[in-house]
């Protein structure tokens, strides 16, 4: 089964406009969100690493 966060479009809304009403919901929503947590474990450690940096920390 394919993680459809590498190009969720909320994500993608995020990186451009962090401060709109979609980008703050997306990341109100990567708190909770079960996909995101299995996305995050399913990269490697530098990626994931990455990612922390990009979006803040994560506990898994």
């Amino acid at each position: 089964m394919a993680i459809p966060c590498e190009n969720c479009k909320m994500r993608a809304y995020y990186d451009n406009k962090p401060q709109s009403l979609i980008g703050r919901f997306w990341k109100f929503h990567i708190r909770f969100c079960p996909g995101w947590k299995m996305y995050l474990k399913s990269l490697p450690e530098d990626k994931r690493q990455e990612m922390f940096r990009k979006y803040g920390p994560r506990k898994l």
